[in-house]
């Protein structure tokens, strides 16, 4: 490849665009060649950029890969080799080498091409920024297919409804109706595309005209999962958005979705576990999400289902918020609702009263009048107490005082 020169070589324009180009291209290289999970090739691309890291990988040694990172590699729990930094880097090298082809970056162009796929990098404007906030485990690209615009789609209001693929009518049933009023009011859910749960919530998002939903596959694009999903997922295709930060031709793998999980939390402002066991892997998108510092909400089922343990545990040990309603998603948002926006019960005004006021409220009767003195010996008040929550109960409209007595507001209509 080369870019067009000058007199005086190459100009300022072209030399930016053939490095964007170098480093476009070596991004979409490492997701072909390392796994979503690899964490020394994350680590080696956030040190060394991606150009120089891939270089390291083609023509580098284990002791070069080591000194380049400091003499200190990331711990993962899979590694056997754990303690022993030089073995680890001699086989990083040895797997990503393994995948490296001389053609095999023209290959996926092309054949991504032909998919109707696009390829995104941090370098382009469709990036969203909340994957930034991963930092070093943040993907190499994003493949994508579908006519929404992914940093459009999440940099509103986004949120992510995920919960068991086990799921029962009860939580099915939560999930589609939190997910289409989210979607009414303009949200876009993001889910997995998984069976129960995930799909619930992508169909309730398809059931309105309004919002969006974006699903987050583990595989390739070229082989939608679960096949029995192959409807729902090619409806989501065509209206909103796929990603999947593995290539075509990629397998989905317990390991990938456990990485999947992390992108589900980062691009959604907050994330709700609708139904999840004790030990469902939606529970880590909810821990992931936390330590993001996204707000994450739960929830509850019967204290006897055992398909909601996972949720009673978010809220008793995590501190997730109590999820009954679609107002109770809008308040994780930046923002939160607007007025009258989402509920599915109007909150009672006079459940806002102090105590006191509502003891005295009860009293006034509801098609005469008394005197605050009255009032004040059926309750038990002092005469202060009752005309100060006279007063308080006046401005809010609920009484009005005449002369010396005191009645019931006429209801509005």
């Amino acid at each position: 490849m080369s870019f067009p020169t000058t007199s005086e070589g190459p100009s300022e324009e072209a030399a930016a665009a053939w490095e964007s180009t170098r480093e476009r291209h070596a991004r979409i290289t490492w997701s072909l060649i390392a796994e979503p999970s690899d964490a020394v090739a994350m680590l080696a691309c956030a040190v060394l950029g991606p150009v120089d890291a891939l270089e390291l990988a083609r023509h580098g040694s284990g002791p070069d890969l080591l000194r380049a990172l400091g003499g200190q590699l990331p711990t993962q729990a899979s590694d056997p080799g754990a303690g022993n930094p030089p073995a680890r880097a001699a086989r990083a090298l040895a797997r990503w080498r393994a995948r490296l082809t001389p053609h095999g970056l023209d290959e996926a162009l092309a054949d991504a091409e032909r998919r109707g796929l696009r390829i995104i990098t941090p370098l382009d404007s469709e990036w969203p920024r909340a994957l930034d906030d991963l930092q070093e485990s943040r993907p190499h690209c994003l493949w994508v297919q579908g006519p929404g615009r992914l940093d459009q789609l999440v940099s509103g209001r986004s949120a992510a409804l995920v919960g068991s693929r086990a799921s029962t009518p009860y939580g099915e049933d939560t999930a589609s109706s939190l997910a289409a009023a989210f979607a009414a009011s303009g949200g876009t859910v993001v889910s997995g595309g998984a069976y129960g749960i995930d799909a619930a919530a992508h169909r309730g998002a398809l059931a309105t005209d309004a919002g969006a939903t974006i699903a987050v596959l583990a595989g390739g694009l070229d082989r939608l999962y679960p096949r029995g999903n192959t409807e729902l997922l090619e409806r989501i295709r065509e209206r909103h958005l796929l990603l999947s930060e593995t290539p075509p031709g990629t397998a989905p793998t317990r390991w990938r979705f456990l990485a999947r999980n992390r992108l589900i939390a980062a691009l959604s402002q907050a994330s709700i576990v609708v139904e999840a066991s004790w030990r469902s892997g939606a529970l880590s998108t909810a821990r992931l999400a936390d330590q993001l510092s996204r707000p994450v909400g739960a929830v509850p089922g019967p204290v006897t289902s055992a398909a909601s343990a996972g949720c009673h545990r978010l809220i008793r040990e995590r501190g997730a918020v109590l999820i009954t309603e679609p107002a109770d998603l809008l308040d994780l948002l930046p923002g939160g609702p607007a007025a009258g926006e989402g509920s599915w019960a109007v909150q009672d005004e006079l459940d806002l009263l102090r105590p006191s006021d509502r003891r005295v409220l009860d009293a006034v009767p509801p098609r005469s009048t008394i005197t605050p003195a009255r009032l004040a010996d059926e309750i038990g008040f002092t005469a202060d107490e009752v005309d100060s929550a006279l007063a308080r109960l006046g401005l809010l409209g609920l009484v009005e005082r005449t002369s010396q007595r005191v009645r019931r507001a006429a209801p509005s209509s």
